[in-house]
């Protein structure tokens, strides 16, 4: 059997998601990046059931699913979702000494999920959520030609 395509690219495709991100949150480094995709990460799967996070996990590009489920401690009872700006606020939170996370982190790592996911997987992962998980990824007033598959 061959690499499967998301094992082989893994490097090219978290570059080229690195390289979105620092761009649409004006950023310098691929650490404050990954800072702030992880920290975003942390506060969607803090709300996750494991079902869950596993399921969302799966259709994520390889090196963006490790970072998911790294160091993930669920729990029993997963948090309720928040407003929006409270839950940005919480992503600004992790590693706050070394974070440069924008106001709008969770709208910036939405729309560079949005550019470098399978669609098609992407919405049929967030069908199976609670309303406010599908929500969370919205990326209001964007346009369709910007959030285009990028990779696949």
């Amino acid at each position: 059997m061959p690499m499967p395509w998301a094992y082989r690219h893994a490097t090219r495709d978290f570059r080229a998601f690195l390289d979105d991100l620092k761009s649409r949150a004006d950023l310098v480094s691929d650490n404050s990046a990954y800072t702030v995709v992880d920290a975003v990460f942390q506060v969607f799967r803090r709300r996750l059931t494991v079902q869950e996070g596993l399921a969302f996990a799966s259709i994520l590009p390889a090196v963006l699913s490790a970072i998911f489920t790294r160091n993930w401690a669920p729990v029993a009872d997963p948090a309720p979702f928040a407003d929006i700006q409270d839950m940005n606020a919480e992503a600004r939170q992790v590693r706050r000494d070394h974070n440069l996370t924008p106001e709008n982190a969770i709208e910036v790592v939405a729309w560079c999920l949005w550019r470098h996911v399978n669609h098609r997987e992407l919405k049929l992962a967030l069908s199976k959520l609670p309303p406010e998980a599908r929500a969370f990824w919205e990326v209001p007033n964007a346009d369709p030609a910007d959030l285009a598959q990028r990779l696949y």
